[in-house]
């Protein structure tokens, strides 16, 4: 297994939802792609499974998304 991409997403907002980061950082190309995604592949917001787009995640959360790595949220 190969080294996992971990990366810093840096927000400028109160929060940036779940599929907002998906397309942000190219996994999918669009809002309903995202949704897509989510149904079929698990991915992790701070160690647990979930598949809201709409999740609004915050300074601090992690996500894991497979075969595309760690993102962790940081506010500016």
């Amino acid at each position: 297994m190969g080294e996992v991409l971990k990366k810093n997403v840096i927000i400028s907002t109160d929060f940036i939802t779940l599929g907002q980061l998906l397309k942000e950082e190219n996994v999918v190309s669009s809002g309903g792609q995202a949704k897509w995604y989510l149904r079929e592949n698990t991915v992790m917001v701070n160690s647990e499974p979930d598949d809201r787009r709409g999740r609004k995640l915050y300074d601090g959360d992690n996500v894991e998304v497979p075969d595309a790595g760690m993102f962790f949220i940081r506010k500016k």
